[in-house]
């Protein structure tokens, strides 16, 4: 409706114009239409007043001069004693008029006033010419604009009746297409309130839209395809979670209810106890998990960024997996070397999981390469482990929460399941990404974490808090095994 009354309103303001110059046009030419008239009947009268003799063979030649303004309703004419002012005739009932009208105009110029008490213009011009004997005689020339005005009153009226039809017309029209262009809009408009937890699948049909809307339908059909797979996500982990809360309760319950159930000895209730204490840890570390899990997605402002040295914190995270390593008879071999602009402590998880992953799935007395290279694009830091490959269909899921390619041998190794999907929350707060690849003919397991070149910009160290502290060159390669 909006649209319909803007249009109409310019509408009404390009027919008044136009009308406005259709009206200044055909007066223009209403009166140079007179104006050729009557020069062209003066020729005739100036000729005719040349030829005669004296007034009383203007008398005689009187119609000559009738002859003149036959066809001319609208023409008069008079002539006039120039010396006396004495009227010697008159041609036509309102030619009298024309002296007043004429009378302070120079010659042959044309003068006009309005009728009293018709309303209508009166046009007239005069001139004085001697005849043969030399007697001056002045002629009156006038020609009444009755019907110019009229017809300029005629398209006035016919204006301001078809003015309101023509409004009414282009409001209809407005309205109609404005209609028609936002139906699309309308279209968008049920179909979000349609939507519901049910029925996200539903998207906007991009057929027989316009361009502009085609990439709104777009558009909007991609958030609905963000925010259905973010629910279908909520609801996996909402299952997940419920399940992965309910094996320690379950476990501390009914290891609660059996010690109940008869009498035990000191002994007996400890080893309940010692067992209850490890099945609330591994809660608290799920929880804590989580937690660290929704601040790193949705706190990536709030990252400390500082120069990260990815051999060295490689190098610390190798002296702490050095006892597991050992006991499994795996080699750990590091090399290579990058700097990045990074949350030291986040850094640090997210090679302790990868690392910690690898040495605990590697095969005994395998190496795991840890590998560190930097380019144009960014650095990169990878992790390889040897042992059991991961089938193509899982590689895409491991880093989902919760996701195992073996669920018993997360729970029995005592993980979370949320190891990969720290690391990826970790790498996606500093704009990087986490991948993985596995040869299942070699057994080869290789994860990588990508840090972009500069990914957050200058903004980002202004929240640097920690002092940079100087650091020694690591080795180009460093290892350790067992003994």
């Amino acid at each position: 409706m909006r649209i319909a009354l803007a249009t109409t309103l310019f509408g009404m303001v390009l027919i008044v114009v136009g009308l406005a110059v259709g009206y200044w046009s055909l007066s223009r030419q209403l009166d140079a239409r007179a104006a050729a008239e009557m020069n062209g009947r003066r020729e005739l009268v100036e000729h005719l007043l040349t030829e005669a003799s004296s007034i009383q063979g203007l008398q005689s030649s009187r119609h000559r001069f009738t002859d003149v303004l036959i066809g001319h309703d609208d023409l008069y004419l008079a002539l006039e004693d120039a010396r006396t002012g004495t009227l010697i005739a008159n041609y036509s009932g309102p030619a009298a008029e024309a002296a007043p009208v004429a009378g302070g105009a120079p010659s042959t110029a044309i003068a006009g006033h309005a009728r009293p008490g018709r309303g209508t213009r009166v046009e007239a011009m005069k001139a004085t010419l001697e005849l043969s004997d030399g007697t001056p005689v002045r002629y009156y020339l006038s020609i009444d604009r009755h019907e110019d005005v009229k017809l300029l009153s005629g398209f006035v009226r016919a204006s301001m009746l078809a003015v309101p039809v023509l409004l009414a017309v282009v409001a209809l029209g407005a309205w109609l297409i404005a209609r028609m262009a936002l139906a699309p809009l309308l279209r968008f408009r049920r179909l979000a309130a349609a939507i519901g937890e049910k029925s996200l699948d539903q998207r906007v049909s991009e057929a027989d839209l316009p361009a502009e809307l085609a990439e709104l339908a777009r558009e909007f059909n991609a958030m609905l395809e963000r925010i259905d797979r973010g629910y279908r996500r909520l609801q996996e982990f909402s299952a997940d979670l419920a399940h992965e809360l309910r094996t320690p309760i379950a476990t501390v319950m009914g290891r609660g209810q059996v010690a109940l159930s008869q009498r035990r000895t000191e002994a007996q209730l400890r080893d309940v106890l010692e067992g209850d204490i490890e099945e609330l840890e591994r809660l608290s570390r799920l929880i804590a998990d989580m937690l660290f899990i929704a601040q790193a997605e949705h706190g990536p402002a709030a990252l400390k960024l500082e120069p990260v040295d990815l051999h060295e914190e490689a190098g610390r995270v190798m002296d702490y997996l050095s006892v597991v390593a050992e006991e499994k008879g795996v080699r750990v071999v590091l090399q290579g070397n990058a700097q990045v602009d990074a949350e030291r402590l986040l850094v640090q998880r997210a090679i302790t999981n990868l690392m910690s992953n690898a040495t605990r799935h590697a095969r005994p007395n395998s190496t795991v390469r840890v590998d560190i290279a930097k380019d144009a694009d960014g650095s990169r830091l990878h992790v390889a482990n040897t042992g059991e490959a991961i089938a193509a269909e899982h590689l895409d899921r491991i880093f989902d929460r919760f996701y195992r390619v073996d669920a018993s041998r997360t729970r029995l190794s005592g993980g979370t399941g949320l190891g990969l999907a720290i690391v990826r929350s970790i790498m996606e707060a500093h704009s990087g990404e986490v991948t993985a690849a596995s040869d299942p003919a070699t057994g080869t397991t290789v994860f990588t974490l990508f840090f972009p070149e500069q990914a957050h910009g200058a903004a980002a160290f202004e929240d640097r808090t920690a002092i940079k502290a100087p650091r020694k060159s690591p080795p180009a390669a460093s290892s350790f095994a067992t003994k």
